[in-house]
């Protein structure tokens, strides 16, 4: 009965950065695990995604300015975001897969089955 805790997140100013992590001992599996984002009134998103290979992908609008990891030394996955702006402000999400493939696509919520209860990111001006 492993529970995913997200942590970092916070209001920021436009153009500066969070790092956000997700504690669960699932990160030493290596299974499939990606980072979702909810804003209110839209539809939940995939912003990034890491296979079991260590293999990323990326939503297109957060490309070169955020990075998915994972720390098995600290049991976290993270998400390091550089350059923010207003349309990052969300609830974040972290979420983990069944196995190291990421089946539906590391962007699609049917690839995961387990989900942690989300940490707030708000950006300013």
């Amino acid at each position: 009965q492993e529970r995913l805790v997200e942590s970092g997140g916070g209001s920021v100013q436009s153009g500066g950065s969070l790092e956000l992590s997700c504690y669960s001992t699932w990160v030493a599996s290596s299974v499939c695990m990606g980072w979702f984002r909810q804003a209110p009134g839209k539809e939940r998103e995939g912003v990034a995604g890491i296979d079991g290979y260590g293999r990323t992908s990326y939503a297109e609008s957060v490309k070169g300015r955020f990075t998915i990891s994972r720390d098995k030394t600290k049991n976290t996955l993270n998400l390091t975001m550089n350059s923010l702006n207003s349309e990052d402000t969300a609830m974040y999400y972290c979420a983990v897969g069944s196995s190291r493939y990421c089946t539906s696509g590391t962007l699609n919520s049917r690839t995961y089955a387990n989900w942690g209860q989300g940490t707030q990111v708000s950006v300013s001006s």
